[in-house]
Formats: C-alpha cells, structure tokens, sequence
C-alpha cells in the first residue's frame, strides 16, 4: 500500500499548486439571509414516488462518514453493518433484501454480478453533492431502462463545479483525524477551461487501525449470564485510495459528462467473536475501475434523448490462512459493459412518454476449481408515460428483461434463458382546489432480481436451476407540507406510508449433506411484508441569526417468513416468524442548529450544534422467534459542533472546524450477532475552501 500513499501525496501536491492567490473580498454587511434555510429531510411536494433525500449542508451536518452512514437516517432502511471503518456495510429497504436495492452513481448503476451487493462504505461523502431514496423507482420518466429495474433505488450525486463570478477554479482540502487510528485526508479541485467546459478531480486516502475495545455479554432467557468479557477488537485495519475525475461540457442544446474512478483498498476482516476466538486472519484486496459517459441532448420543447456507455473492472483477493477452518485463497475478476439511450417526447402539454433500451455484459473469472467462466447478456426495454388530469397525476411503466447467459467451460450447464416483463403504476392526487400542499399516492410494482453468479455457479455450492426471486409492491401514503415566509415556523412537513410486499422464490442457501460446512443454494423462499413509514420534519428561526431544524423517522415493520408451512414447530419453527434482523420499531432523530456569529454588527462565520440519534428496536438473527436467537434493542446518540468563519489575511473562501463524538453514551451493541460495533469515539475535521 506504499504506492497508494505515494499516488495520494502527488495529487495533493499538484492540486494545491493550482490555487492561485485570491484577493480579499469584504465580509458581508449585517444581513438577516446569513443562515441557510435547508431542511435535513425533503421531498418534492410534486413527485409521484415518495422519496427521501440528503444533499450538502444536510450531509455536513449528520456525524456520517461514508454513503452508508448517512442512509442510515432514512426510514424503512435496515444497515448491515460488520463494524469499524473498513467494515462491509449494505443497505436493504423494506425488508426485500440487499439484492433488490439498485445503487445509481451519477445516473448509471453500479454494478456486482458476482454477490449482487453494493458495500456503500467504500464511498466517501467528500465528494457527494446529494443522496435520494426511492421506493419503487423515480418520478421522472426521463431515464434509462435499468432505472425501472430494482424494488429500490438510491442515487449519489457527486459535486458538479459551480464557479463564483470572477472564478475559474475551486479547491477544497479536508483532514480527518479520530479514534481507531483515522487518519483521512482528501482534496477536490475543479477547474474551469472554457465557458463550456470545465473539469474535477478528486482524491481520498484512508487508514485505520480499527482496533476498539468491547464488551461482550450474552444473558441466557433464564436471565443467567452466560458470559460478560471485555476485549479489543482485531483485524479491523484498512488502508484505501479513492481517485475520481470528470470533465464536464456544455453544447447549444445540450449537455455532457465523462468520468473515471478507482479504488484501492486492502483491509482485515474482524470475523464474528464465536467460540473464544477474538481474532481472525482473513484479509480482503479490492481493486474497482470504472469509466462513464453522458450525453443528453434538448432537440426541441417537445423532445430530448440522452445517452448513457459504462466500462467498469472489478477486483477482488480473499485470503483465510485459518487451515482449522478452511483455507482459501480466491482471486475474482469481473468486467461490466453497458451502453443505453432514453428517448422523452412530451405529446401534450399534458402528457409524456419515454422510451428506453440498455445493453449489459457481465463476466466472471476465478481461480475456483472447475470454475465455469459465465457470461451474462441482459437486454431491457422501458416504456414509460406520465399524464396529469385535473387533480391527478399518472405514471405507468412496462419492462422487458432479456437475460442470455453462456458458459466457457465445455459440458458445463448454463440456467435457462429468461425473458420477463414487468408492470408498474403510480398516482398522485392533490385534494385540495388550487393547494399542493397535499398530495396522496399509491403505487403498484413488479420486478424481479437474476440470481446473481455466486449464487449460480459457485463451486460445489452454486445451483443452476435457480429461479428468479420476485417482489411485489404495494404502496399508499400522503404527504403535507407548508412554507411560511415570517414568523417562529418557516417549513413544516410530514410523510406517511403503509405498504405490502411480497418477495417470491426467494434464494436462501440450506445445508448440503450432513455437515454444516458444506452448503447449496435453493428457491424456497416467500416472504410478505407489512410496514408504516412516518416523517416529521420542521425548520423553526426563533431569531434572525439562529435556525433549527429537526427531523424525525418512524418504522414498523412485520416481515414473515412464510417459506415452509411445515416448519411450524411452536418451539424451533420458521414459518410465520419475524425475518432475520428486522426490527418490529426503528426510528431516527436529527437536530441541527445554526448560529450566525456577528462581530460589531458584521457577520463573521457560523456555528452549527448537531445531535442525532438512531434507535433500532428487539428482533432475532433466525426466523425461528425463540428466545435463544433473540436480540436487544440498541441505539446510538451522536453529538458534534462545527464553525464556518474566514481569515481576511489567509486566501481561503471558508475554513471549516468540526468536532464530532460519536456514540455517546457508549452504547455496546451489536448490529449483526458477534460482530460488535464501536463504543463512544470521536472525529475532528478540517475543511478549507479556497
């Protein structure tokens, strides 16, 4: 990892031997607008989809350090998390699982044939401009085919260069020091060439010990301990390079992207605290590449089309040297092309239709033995059309999925071909003659997930007659809003939803023979789904130099595993059990106030005071709702203050100063069973803005 830190130290030299010296600008007069009025949580009042979404200062405020961190605020989202800072953390949304979240980074997926699961640590939020959450899929119908194709969707946003008057460059340098041995600089510079072009680049590196202390406690359902120790947690270490740039153009009547990223990690891999081993030895390479590019094109009022090329290469080492286990030594590659185009017609001032086709190819290469090397050729197409009619609005969408799979092995047996089409619906409708303020919404969905290559061809464990598993979506729900321009309340919303889903011929993995070591994958799987998500959310200015936010989330869920209706045991049976680490209550609090600092009647800078708190309520780790498997309610407080200010005498826009504790309360706790999470921890901050 020498080289990662060399390649790091370059970029940071260049990049800050860019920033030409910039002339003082005076301090701004005695205004009542220093605070910015941003809520934490919003949505549109005009989407069909409810959504959910985080972007600048909302991000700077919540004590996240990765994309994952800050999803954990959204409602009806369940965060697996192994614990530390370079530890596997994948997101799944209304209980449908891991595999049915589509990730879109800067409007293209991001994808993983192999497992079929994003790890959203490893991206940073240094460089992310926004993040959004869609039950379903978006409201816009100006898309490409794959948005159409998960239950869920998350987009990340990174930053688009903006440039003050006068400007032609922005550079920003961060340092983040903390617990567990953090250390994480980071530095963005973008540049303008041209009025039409202009440019990023970014860099980021991260290291860790990841050694915390713990302590480990079971109490049996007799209320006996059965042990209570303290420990330090091993093998939690990372080192990680993130490099990313783009280049951005403007035409006559359109607009383009073209970006590359690259990441290069190597970290330990702390394995669950069973059977008094505290340590484990398997470590993890990755190595991730990819470049994409964006064309949207405005032909006409009435119609534009867009295209979307990805290449990406995808790396991965997995070693446990453990021979009392199983020793393994794999080494993956799999290679990602993908190209598609969106065509958007308004035919009416009232209604329009897009129509969409996208092209993947996915390979996989392994050292495994008698490892069938397959290829997948997945074609969609999407039409969609939106309609408004008087107080209502209309979005139907219909999906073909082509999937073609080949194999190089000779004699070796592929899955059948599958050819599936899928139908969604949404609607919206605002009750209230010549008030938007609020909106009803229901929406139907149907998609489906290919088992992913692990799940197909893994040796000895791989099993090629899976199925695809499908969900079924229902959604109905309303939101409220209300903007006041004076007074005590500035913005007030709230959100409800109720839903129903379904997950069928869902791929679980049994026991294979009579050991517990070997096992297969298999098509058993039904799974319904009941929830309510409520928001709250409220932007109150007691005074003109103070501001304050705060948000709340709220989630019931009752997820039943209805798989086996033999499995009905009243002691040790699965069927109609609570899945696996999904809470019955999880809920989230967020506050964040923001004080605008006057010196002699002039404006000086900002102080913003932030707390959140999570709260995930009792669940099992096993379908099998007995006592034995029963896990704890846990939460978590954060707490961190922050100052924007400037220094006339320094070149800098805005120096930023935080300091965050998290976990405050020192909560032990454990997110998956035997993987303990981090007990109280702090992190300080430094940004400059030049």
């Amino acid at each position: 990892m020498k080289r990662i830190a060399t390649v790091f130290a370059w970029i940071v030299l260049v990049t800050t031997s860019q920033a030409q010296v910039r002339q003082e600008e005076e301090i701004r007069k005695d205004s009542t607008h220093a605070l910015r009025e941003v809520s934490v949580f919003g949505q549109q009042g005009k989407a069909i989809v409810p959504s959910q979404r985080l972007n600048g200062q909302q991000l700077e405020s919540l004590s996240a350090f990765s994309v994952a961190d800050a999803i954990r605020y959204f409602s009806g989202v369940q965060l697996k998390d192994y614990g530390g800072v370079g530890g596997l953390k994948t997101v799944d949304i209304r209980s449908m699982g891991t595999h049915h979240m589509g990730v879109f980074y800067d409007g293209i997926q991001l994808g993983n044939a192999q497992n079929g699961q994003i790890d959203l640590g490893k991206f940073s939020l240094d460089n992310v401009e926004e993040i959004s959450l869609y039950n379903g899929q978006k409201s816009e119908i100006f898309q490409s085919a794959k948005d159409y194709g998960s239950s869920g969707t998350i987009y990340i946003r990174t930053r688009r260069p903006r440039f003050a008057e006068g400007k032609s460059y922005n550079v920003k340098a961060t340092y983040k020091t903390g617990s567990f041995g953090l250390v994480n600089p980071s530095v963005l510079w973008e540049q303008q060439w041209t009025p039409r072009i202009s440019s990023s680049l970014s860099g980021e590196f991260v290291t860790a010990t990841g050694k915390y202390p713990f302590r480990y406690r079971r109490v049996l359902s007799n209320g006996t301990v059965a042990w209570d120790t303290t420990a330090t947690r091993q093998n939690g270490d990372i080192q990680s390079l993130r490099l990313e740039g783009a280049v951005f153009g403007k035409m006559d009547k359109g607009v383009w992207t073209a970006k590359a990223y690259y990441y290069d990690s190597e970290r330990g891999l702390p394995g669950a605290i069973v059977n008094n081993v505290w340590k484990r030895e398997q470590r993890q390479w990755d190595r991730n590449f990819f470049t994409q590019a964006s064309l949207k094109r405005f032909e006409s009022e009435n119609y534009e089309w867009q295209v979307n090329a990805k290449y990406a290469r995808d790396f991965m080492h997995y070693l446990n040297p453990d021979t009392t286990l199983l020793y393994i030594n794999n080494h993956f590659t799999q290679r990602e092309a993908y190209v598609s185009t969106a065509h958007h017609v308004t035919l009416t001032p009232q209604w329009d239709v897009n129509l969409s086709a996208d092209y993947q190819w996915n390979t996989l290469d392994a050292d495994l033995k008698n490892f069938v090397e397959p290829q997948r050729h997945t074609l969609f197409v999407a039409l969609a059309s939106t309609y408004e009619l008087w107080r209502f609005r209309l979005m139907g969408s219909l999906l073909g999925t082509h999937v073609f799979e080949q194999v190089k092995r000779e004699g070796a047996r592929k899955p059948d071909n599958q050819i599936q089409y899928t139908p969604a619906l949404f609607a919206t409708c605002y009750p209230l003659r010549g008030n938007k303020d609020l909106s009803l919404r229901a929406f139907y969905k149907r998609i489906f997930r290919m088992p992913t290559f692990n799940d197909l061809y893994y040796t000895d464990i791989g099993n090629v007659a899976l199925k695809p598993e499908f969900t079924t979506q229902y959604n109905l729900g309303l939101f409220y809003q209300h903007e006041w321009a004076r007074g005590l309340f500035r913005h007030f919303e709230t959100k409800v939803d109720g839903y129903f889903n379904k997950v069928d011929n869902k791929i679980i993995a049994v026991p294979k023979g009579n050991g517990q070591y070997r096992w297969m994958m298999m098509n058993l799987g039904y799974v319904e789904i009941r929830g309510i998500d409520v928001t709250a959310q409220t932007v109150l200015r007691p005074h003109r130099d103070w501001m304050l936010n705060l948000c709340a989330n709220y989630t019931y869920q009752k997820a039943q595993d209805f798989s086996d209706p033999t499995d009905n045991d009243p002691v040790m049976g699965t069927y109609g059990g609570q899945i696996a680490y999904i809470p019955w209550h999880s809920g989230s609090l967020t506050t964040h106030l923001e004080w605008a600092v006057r010196s002699r009647g002039k404006h000086i800078g900002n102080l913003g005071l932030n707390y959140s708190y999570i709260y995930t309520g009792e669940r099992y780790h096993v379908s099998a709702n007995i006592p034995a498997n029963h896990e704890e309610p846990w939460y978590t407080s954060d707490l961190g203050i922050s100052y924007d200010f400037r220094l006339q005498r320094l070149p800098v826009e805005k120096i930023r100063l935080s300091l965050e504790c998290n976990n405050l309360f020192d909560q032990q706790y454990d997110v998956v069973l035997n993987y303990p999470m981090p007990g109280r921890n702090w992190k300080v901050t430094l940004k400059i803005d030049v």
